[in-house]
């Protein structure tokens, strides 16, 4: 979705290979569009085996003069749709974006955004629902953020390769996104040094070109598959999973038991006995990440033993946690502090996705429990994983989408 709002920094056609198919990128075509731009997905076919590629190619046409205002009707549904500021700000000079909606797992403020923009020279105010930021020409800087955000380092090293001169983000975010968005920058002319570091450079040019780009397997989808793998018992290859952008989840599935194997086409997770409840950390990467730690908690509750999860990144993380212990779960709450005794099987029941990792991290723990359990508002899970009903039933599982009566 970042490389999808990136593509407005230069007229003309930017091409995406390798993009879920997932109603993100449905909601941030939308957002695209509504600013002007053409956008069309092209559906892979189906692997060699006929089950669905989960994929596709995205063509984005931008204009020579975009909207500079996004409509908040889409906006509230997806936060990522912020990403779009910085672009806007410094292609046009002038931005109106809808306060972002999307996952209620703890409050996440743009400061950061903000205060970054101001540094290269944009002004920013909050007016009825929106943040408009103006800025005649930005002027490159030196930005400290307090938190190595994602969607903060995103969006002032997009709103950077336009400015004049030199901008230096110091505690940016590591994260391999990251990676893939400077990399794409790069491809459309821009210079920048430090992707994957705590320090960004950039140095701004004068445009940028469109270009065609292929871009990073999903880490999160991955490691959702490799702990579904560990939790069930069961023998996976993840394909394209790469391993390094998975180091820290992937010791942890070593430590409960697991045998990993990375290689050419992915990584091969097996498990053949129930596994060891092993404590986890959640932290900016490359440590553990916070979108697995549900799944994290899931699998602690089918292992042997306690298992401690500290939540350091978002406050709300937990709330899910209800709806595990609906399944017979052991956990308790302390803090940002989770305690899971585990137990070799749960109780089917009724349950709430309140999140995409929150629904996910249920539909796994729906697999060891002794009957049939129903997961409700999986609109949150096809935010985030392309076909995974029939991913699932493709490797064993007996899963089916219903719908349920208004």
């Amino acid at each position: 979705m970042k490389l999808m709002a990136a593509a407005l920094l230069a007229p003309g056609r930017t091409t995406l290979d390798e993009v879920p198919d997932i109603l993100d990128v449905s909601i941030m075509s939308e957002v695209l569009r509504r600013l002007g731009c053409g956008v069309s997905f092209e559906r892979y076919a189906p692997t060699a085996g006929g089950s669905p590629s989960g994929g596709g190619r995205v063509l984005i046409d931008v204009p020579e003069e975009p909207s500079s205002e996004t409509d908040y009707d889409l906006v509230r549904r997806m936060r990522a749709s912020i990403s779009v500021l910085g672009p806007l700000v410094a292609r046009l000079g002038t931005a109106k974006v809808a306060l972002p909606g999307g996952d209620a797992i703890g409050s996440r403020g743009l400061d950061m955004h903000i205060a970054g923009l101001e540094r290269l020279g944009a002004t920013v105010v909050n007016e009825h629902g929106f943040l408009i930021a103006t800025a005649p020409k930005l002027v490159g800087t030196s930005i400290w953020l307090d938190f190595p955000s994602v969607g903060a380092t995103e969006n002032l090293v997009m709103a950077a390769v336009l400015a004049q001169g030199t901008t230096i983000v110091d505690n940016a975010a590591r994260e391999p996104e990251i990676v893939d968005l400077c990399r794409m920058l790069v491809a459309m002319g821009a210079v920048i040094d430090g992707a994957g570091t705590s320090t960004i450079t950039v140095e701004g040019v004068q445009d940028l070109h469109p270009v065609e780009y292929t871009t990073v397997p999903d880490r999160i989808v991955a490691g959702t598959w490799a702990i579904g793998a560990v939790m069930t018992r069961g023998d996976l290859v993840i394909e394209r999973a790469v391993a390094e952008h998975l180091t820290v989840p992937l010791e942890k599935l070593v430590s409960a038991g697991a045998t990993v194997e990375p290689r050419a086409d992915g990584v091969r997770v097996s498990m053949t006995e129930r596994p060891r409840g092993v404590d986890v950390v959640t932290l900016p990467f490359p440590g553990f990440p916070t979108d697995l730690q549900p799944m994290a908690v899931a699998l602690a509750a089918v292992s042997t033993g306690t298992a401690l999860i500290t939540e350091n990144v978002f406050e709300g993380r937990f709330m899910f946690v209800n709806e595990l212990v609906r399944l017979g779960a052991d956990v308790r709450i302390d803090g940002h502090h989770a305690v899971v005794r585990g137990r070799e099987r749960l109780s089917s029941a009724p349950v709430l996705a309140t999140d995409i990792r929150a629904g996910a991290g249920l539909v796994l723990a729906g697999l060891l429990t002794d009957g049939v359990t129903e997961v409700q508002d999986v609109r949150h899970v096809d935010r985030g994983y392309p076909d995974f009903i029939e991913q699932l039933r493709g490797v064993g599982v007996q899963i089916e989408r219903t719908e349920r009566p208004d």
